[in-house]
């Protein structure tokens, strides 16, 4: 279960809905409008999921050119959690992330590239366990506009697919567990 998450934020710098005018905006982790979930198979048998409850992140977007868009995260990596204590003490260590040497995470956009109606491709630099690796997110817009509280929000969802090798993890967790998912869910509240 290596987490390599800090790509989660990014996909909350594509998608194109016209309504959107450009903007800035703060990813809502305070009100829980975010998140930054995991899933690794488990011996081939299941799937073991997880999430990182601290994180904080930006982002502009422009609807009439998303392909300007930019994103950046930071996340706490000792915030993971697999609702098991013991075995997120495990995922805090040396063998996984490596908490007390690199604590925070980061994803920071470098392109986004439009992929066909509401979707793009966020190729962007993720750095975990003090490695930066290029990685890309599939990206797509769900939606945006006023909220009952006199702002407005937008809102993106993201997948990507993280080789833990790539990132110094590689405690055996046999052959069908070689890379972990991630899925990121972002809403963004416009800085005004």
């Amino acid at each position: 279960m290596q987490l390599r998450l800090a790509p989660l934020a990014i996909i909350a710098a594509l998608a194109w809905p016209a309504a959107a005018p450009a903007a800035d905006y703060t990813i809502d982790s305070k009100g829980a409008h975010a998140s930054i979930n995991f899933r690794i198979r488990h011996l081939g048998f299941s799937w073991l999921t997880g999430r990182f409850d601290t994180f904080t992140g930006a982002f502009s977007y422009d609807a009439k050119a998303p392909e300007a868009s930019k994103v950046s995260v930071e996340i706490d990596t000792a915030s993971v959690s697999s609702n098991h204590a013991e075995r997120d003490k495990h995922l805090r260590t040396a063998e996984f992330l490596d908490v007390a040497k690199f604590p925070k995470a980061t994803f920071v956009s470098k392109k986004v590239e439009p992929a066909g109606e509401g979707k793009a491709k966020v190729t962007g630099d993720l750095t975990l366990r003090g490695v930066t690796k290029e990685i890309v997110l599939d990206a797509e817009y769900v939606g945006g506009g006023a909220d009952p509280w006199g702002g407005n929000r937008v809102g993106f969802a993201g997948t990507a697919s993280l080789p833990l090798a790539d990132f110094g993890i590689t405690f055996d967790l046999g052959p069908a567990s070689k890379e972990v998912e991630l899925t990121l869910n972002i809403e963004g509240v416009e800085n005004k």
